[in-house]
Formats: structure tokens, C-alpha cells, sequence
């Protein structure tokens, strides 16, 4: 047995050197498109830094539109570090990949181009590699609103700015970051993906309520254990299942089972469930593993979720919603407005949540739009959007650094 393993990593390894000369061979080819550096005046004013591999793509997605309604003033275009990212995002991407490998490739593309602002929208260490220019603006994005301890990491202070979605984002950075003047660093932008309109790829039953079950995953330390597949998740699908008047949309976050196998086998058997009871049941079933986030905000009605992002996009809509509460006792739970306000739902109660939901959708919550204002401001149609464009100009427009 320990021969085959063996054997099979050594195939695998094979495989991946394969994959990568393939890959790297296909980039030679198209280097006109995927290495083109533009001139006088069509050279890139902002950049998105995207160094990871796609398994984090979910992070670069929800900025598709806003930075396409950005590239209608200045050249926007997306900087990758990875083969295999390049390949892909080259497909579904609307905007320009710049693949830059080595750092040489960065120095090459940052020297030749009148870059004013870089935005991030994680951690990746391979950041610094073009955070030690001085001229363009370095941007941190992020990639959702969230009571996470992660949006009030330590690192943020490394950037010049931080986009926030609202005041309560910028009261999290005076709060938890000490030296950090976020009334000067820190600028409001709402969320405008909620002024996207997102096609549904999916047909629901019109005559029952959609219910979406969105769990985050099962993070990569104790502090950050918020999901609820394997707490709350199995119990609540199963429920739903019985009652049987509700849609349901079940979207595991992206990453679940990577940091915990057992999380990814209980994600595994709520599809099966929602599969196995799909054909027999009035109610749609989707387990949904599509590509793109947003359209689930206009198909449901309501939604359970954990402490992340999806808590925050699904607030904006002003709709009913329930917040997990973790079980683990390590898990980092900071008591804000929203987890005040917003209604939890404990791993106990979870069977009960065809009940909760009907008095959820029969009642009414005075107090959720002035939440909705706190978390994220103005959310009339298109005045987040307006918000990104307007304050991302107006660091393009700022005086250029010299680099020395």
C-alpha cells in the first residue's frame, strides 16, 4: 500500500510538470495578449493584483462588474502571477490578465505603465512584491464585508487606503488597529456589486418562498471557525426537506473541506440529500456551485448564513435573515450591531427553521434600515457603484509618486 501511494504521487507530480510546461507553452504562444504592455495613452492606470491560484477565484469575481464600470474612464487591467490563473481567467474574465510570473516580469509592467492605483483583495504575501513601488495608491478591497477577525487584521495598516463598505467598517478599524488614522486612510464606498443585475441560471418554484443556505467554510485557524455544516447545516437542510415548502439554494463557500476533511463530507452529503429528494418534492433543490455570486440575492426571499461575507451582501437587500451562532468556543465573535439585530440561530434550533422562516417572512424589522445604513450608507439603486468609480478617480487623479 505505502508503494502505491508512492507511486501515485510520483504520477501525480509528473502530471503537474506536464500540466505546467503545457501551460507555460500555450502563455509563449499568446504572450502578444497575455504579456502586452501598452503605450501612451492606452497604459493602465489600475490594476488589480491577483497572485493566488483558483481556488481563491471566488475573491476576484465579485469585482468583475464594478471594475468593468471603472474601465469605462481609465484602463483597468488584472495582474496574475500563476499559469494555471492566467489560462483560466483569460476565459472568463472580461477585462485584461497581465500574466507577470517573476518580479522581474512586475518591475517590467510597473516601470512601463502610469499605474495610480493597485487594489488587493487579500492577504497573499507575493503582494509586497508591488506594494515596495511608491507611485500608484495601494488599495486593500477586500473581498466581502464581514464581522471576521480578518477585516481588522494588522496587515491592512500596509496599505495606503482601505475601501470600506460603511461607517461600521471604518468603527471596526478604530476599534481593533492601533497607530491607524481611519478617519484619512479609510474610504466609503458601499457594496457595489448590489448594483449589478445578475442573470438567475436557475428556475424556481414562483409559488413557494426560496430559502438560501449560504455556510461560510471551516477556516484555516480556531479563531476563525464560523461554519455551520456540520453544527447546524445537516439538521436545517433535512428539515427544510420534510416541510417541503420551501426552495431551497444551498451554496457551500468555495473552500470548504480544505482546511478540515470532515466539513467537505458533510457539504458532500447535504448535495446528495438535496439531490436524492430534488424529483419527488414541489420544491426546487439547488445545490449551487456556480461560478458567480449574486443572483442568489434576488432569488430568495430569505436567507441563513454564518458570520462572513454573505451576511453582509444579503443585509443590503434589506430581507430576512438568520446568523449561525458558533459552536466552537474559539471562534473569534466580536458583538456588533448587526449581530445584535440580526436574528441567530443556534445549532438547537436549527430543526425549527421552517418555522422560524414563516414568522421571519410574516413579520417586519423597524430596525434593519438604519443597519443597512451603518454597514453600508446609501444603497439607492447605482449610488454604490457611483461611490467605487468617484473615489477611485479621485486617487487616480492625485499627483504621482517618484519611484527611486
Amino acid at each position: 500500500m505505502k508503494v502505491l501511494r508512492t507511486v501515485n504521487s510520483v504520477v501525480k507530480k509528473v502530471q503537474s510538470r506536464y500540466e505546467t510546461r503545457r501551460h507555460l507553452k500555450f502563455i509563449q504562444n499568446h504572450a502578444t495578449e497575455l504579456r502586452h504592455l501598452p503605450v501612451d495613452a492606452d497604459r493602465y492606470k489600475v490594476a488589480l493584483h491577483f497572485p493566488d491560484e483558483m481556488a481563491n477565484a471566488y475573491q476576484i469575481r465579485q469585482w468583475y462588474e464594478p471594475l468593468l464600470a471603472l474601465a469605462e474612464f481609465v484602463p483597468v487591467v488584472i495582474i496574475v502571477r500563476s499559469p494555471d490563473t492566467a489560462l483560466s481567467l483569460r476565459k472568463e474574465c472580461p477585462l485584461p490578465i497581465h500574466f507577470a510570473p517573476a518580479v522581474v516580469d512586475v518591475e517590467r509592467f510597473m516601470q512601463s505603465q502610469d499605474l495610480r492605483v493597485v487594489f488587493y483583495v487579500n492577504q497573499n504575501i507575493r503582494n509586497f512584491q508591488i506594494m515596495r513601488f511608491n507611485a500608484p495608491n495601494h488599495v486593500f478591497i477586500c473581498h466581502g464585508e464581514s464581522e471576521k477577525a480578518y477585516m481588522w487584521s494588522n496587515q491592512l495598516k500596509a496599505y495606503d487606503y482601505v475601501f470600506s463598505a460603511g461607517e461600521a467598517a471604518k468603527d471596526r478599524l478604530v476599534n481593533h488597529l492601533r497607530n491607524f488614522d481611519a478617519s484619512l486612510r479609510c474610504r466609503l464606498i458601499g457594496r457595489p456589486q448590489i448594483d449589478v443585475d445578475y442573470a438567475s441560471p436557475v428556475n424556481l418554484n414562483k409559488e413557494l418562498p426560496t430559502l438560501l443556505y449560504a455556510p461560510t467554510w471551516e477556516g484555516d485557524r480556531p479563531s476563525m471557525n464560523y461554519g455551520s455544516v456540520l453544527s447546524h447545516g445537516e439538521q436545517l437542510i433535512d428539515a427544510l426537506i420534510k416541510d417541503g415548502g420551501f426552495n431551497v439554494i444551498f451554496r457551500p463557500h468555495p473552500r470548504s473541506g480544505m482546511g478540515a476533511k470532515p466539513y467537505g463530507q458533510g457539504v458532500e452529503r447535504i448535495r446528495k440529500q438535496l439531490r436524492a429528494h430534488s424529483e419527488t418534492s414541489k420544491a426546487q433543490f439547488i445545490f449551487d456551485d456556480s461560478a458567480h455570486w449574486g443572483w442568489q440575492w434576488s432569488a430568495a426571499d430569505l436567507c441563513v448564513t454564518d458570520i462572513s461575507a454573505v451576511a453582509y451582501d444579503f443585509l443590503a437587500t434589506g430581507k430576512p435573515m438568520f446568523v449561525t451562532q458558533p459552536v466552537s468556543t474559539e471562534a473569534t465573535v466580536d458583538e456588533t450591531p448587526a449581530l445584535q439585530q440580526v436574528p441567530a440561530l443556534t445549532a438547537a434550533s436549527a430543526t425549527e427553521i421552517s418555522r422560524l422562516a414563516r414568522e421571519a417572512l410574516a413579520g417586519s424589522n423597524p430596525q434593519l434600515r438604519g443597519l443597512v445604513n451603518y454597514y453600508f450608507g446609501d444603497v439607492s439603486p447605482g449610488a454604490s457603484m457611483q461611490r467605487f468609480i468617484a473615489e477611485t478617480l479621485a486617487l487616480v487623479q492625485e499627483d504621482s509618486v517618484t519611484d527611486h
